[in-house]
């Protein structure tokens, strides 16, 4: 078995060299089989030469129009060459990356299931009580959604069959924001999604600190409700924030 992690990137020059540090511990590449895909947005800045410094496979969008991070996604698939696709964003950790991929196997002898994911916290030197407690309900609803088969699982980490990727056409091209759950929910049409509460990524807190809260919650709900009613993103482009 063969993993692809796929990362879609645009300007990530300060936080994507932790996440492949993480995966470029030598021990971690001999015990599993994978390979890094970097899916680059025509990043301005540095990302592009620690993508091709650390990478396995490197795509860069060459259209005029900006991409949106589901096409990202979406290229970076094309390239790859795994069993089973990991979809992680550039402002990413592992909590243990060797539990992770153990697991990973797991997930894939089991056939019961099509997807998996985990819950999602704030890296640990710089979470706060608000942190703690807001993804602490989070992580809770999304376990929910996916129990009561609506299908749930955030662009954070989104670990995927490919034949499964494949079959549902990846991510909707079309979306500018809501796209990581409008996968997983077209997913759940077709068998389950293990959400795993004992398995951890972390993500940077940088779009918290600037827009609060409620601004990130009130944008994740008008767009997943507008996916669900109306087959698109209220939102026509995701604010970067970098």
């Amino acid at each position: 078995m063969k993993f692809s992690i796929i990362i879609p990137t645009l300007n990530e020059e300060k936080l994507l060299p932790n996440l492949l540090k993480q995966l470029g511990d030598k021990k971690l590449k001999e015990q599993f089989n994978f390979e890094i895909i970097i899916s680059d947005g025509k990043s301005s800045d540095n990302t592009i030469r620690l993508a091709r410094e650390c990478a396995d496979l490197v795509t860069i969008h060459k259209g005029s129009h900006r991409q949106n991070i589901a096409e990202g996604r979406n290229e970076g698939a094309k390239i790859a060459t795994g069993d089973v696709f990991l979809f992680i964003n550039a402002d990413v950790i592992f909590d243990n990356t060797f539990v992770f991929f153990n697991q990973i196997i797991n997930f894939y002898n089991n056939s019961k299931y099509l997807a998996f994911t985990c819950t999602v916290r704030v890296f640990p030197d710089e979470e706060i009580f608000v942190d703690k407690a807001y993804h602490q309900f989070y992580n809770k609803y999304f376990k929910t959604l996916n129990i009561i088969g609506v299908g749930m699982g955030r662009g954070e980490c989104q670990v995927i069959r490919k034949e499964v990727f494949e079959k549902v056409n990846g991510y909707n091209i079309n979306l500018a924001a809501g796209e990581d759950f409008d996968l997983f929910r077209r997913v759940r049409r077709f068998g389950k999604i293990l959400f795993r509460s004992d398995l951890c990524v972390y993500e940077s807190p940088r779009r918290y600190r600037k827009l609060g809260y409620w601004g990130v919650t009130w944008s994740w709900l008008k767009n997943s409700f507008s996916v669900i009613i109306k087959n698109k993103s209220l939102s026509r482009e995701w604010e970067a924030v970098r």
